[in-house]
């Protein structure tokens, strides 16, 4: 069924400040309001909330058509992702080129696999092909549905506790930190496995909970085999290039950079970008951030390759050494001597153990 025109037209007229209805395959939504730009230009994300209503069949039996039941009555999705008021997030993406289109549909086959708490899932999706503007050519644009969490991202939740001088009490730093790691396990236990490749602040959603946070890590663009064998420097440049493409340079492995032309590439480029992720959780800003506003006209694949940590004064009495010892080990440049995801979660439970008390 895809997206149905009157739905797309209800998108755009939501830009203007008007709402309208749209379907997405079987389900149907009315649109609140926009939120905001998503990734690449062109894409957009809306606040909807589901219109269920019971369907009728000819023998009087209500609910029996497709989606007469809404998203909670689909199969395969965690029920903590279920909204209780019927809000989610809907993604629009005008897909640019046949690549484009290529990447949002490994992104669609990526995400569904993923079934986690501590994972964005996508909970329904369509592609829809749309005659061009201007030379009736084909063209495409998506449709993605995912759970919606409007307090905002960690990004966002450390850049304002910062500008008042504020950090997270050590207990609560680890409690978000663990819930990362459930997610990046269940990704890094796929056979092969599955490498994020965006972990960073602006990736994950904070909820506040009566007496704690939960975080999802979200985005999925750029996730995929996490394993890639590199035997010539041709390949060892392709990798950079696509590296540089779609991994944020400040959370990005040193072996990403600057891969050699023999090389095993594994899901520990994860693991130092989850370091600098708690890096940043701690001081608000990823250590190479920090590192940059300190140095004197450094490059930043110069600081990252050199991988020179420092600590921010006003807040170092917050945290203690176990914490920053703890990071300096997930930042190791040397991926073969990088811990995996089982070797943190082992240690970050200690910690919680620790000072939980």
């Amino acid at each position: 069924m895809g997206c149905s025109f009157s739905g797309l037209n209800a998108l755009y007229d939501t830009v203007g400040g008007r709402g309208g209805d749209v379907w997405v395959n079987d389900y149907h939504f009315r649109v609140l309001r926009r939120l905001g730009d998503a990734g690449p230009a062109g894409s957009s994300v809306f606040l909807v909330k589901e219109v269920v209503a019971a369907a009728t069949a000819s023998d009087g039996t209500a609910g029996s058509e497709p989606g007469a039941s809404g998203i909670a009555g689909k199969k395969g999705i965690d029920p903590s992702h279920i909204s209780a008021d019927g809000t989610y997030a809907l993604k629009k993406v005008l897909v640019q080129s046949d690549q484009h289109l290529e990447l949002v549909q490994q992104e669609i086959r990526v995400s569904s696999q993923f079934s986690h708490p501590n994972l964005l899932p996508l909970l329904e999706h369509a592609i829809v092909a749309v005659k061009g503007v201007q030379d009736g050519s084909q063209n495409y644009e998506a449709y993605l549905l995912f759970p919606v969490h409007l307090e905002g991202t960690l990004h966002d939740i450390t850049k304002t506790m910062l500008e008042k001088k504020e950090f997270f009490p050590t207990i609560t730093v680890l409690q978000i930190f663990r819930q990362l790691c459930s997610g990046l396990k269940h990704m890094h236990s796929f056979d092969p496995p599955y490498a994020h490749n965006g972990v960073k602040p602006d990736n994950v959603l904070i909820t506040q909970r009566k007496q704690s946070h939960l975080a999802i890590l979200m985005d999925f663009e750029s996730a995929g085999p996490a394993r890639k064998t590199i035997r010539s420097q041709a390949e060892a440049l392709q990798l950079q290039e696509w590296a540089s493409e779609h991994c944020s340079s400040h959370y990005r492995a040193p072996e990403l950079w600057e891969c050699p032309s023999h090389a095993d590439i594994d899901e520990r480029t994860d693991i130092w970008s989850l370091g600098c992720t708690l890096y940043a959780m701690m001081y608000g800003k990823s250590p190479f951030d920090y590192e940059l506003d300190e140095s004197s006209g450094e490059s930043l694949h110069s600081v990252i390759k050199n991988v020179q940590i420092k600590w921010p004064e006003e807040a170092g009495s917050t945290y203690p050494d176990s914490l920053r010892q703890f990071i300096t080990w997930m930042l190791q440049p040397h991926p073969a001597v990088r811990p995996h995801i089982d070797d943190i979660i082992i240690h970050v439970d200690k910690l919680v153990m620790k000072y939980s008390n």
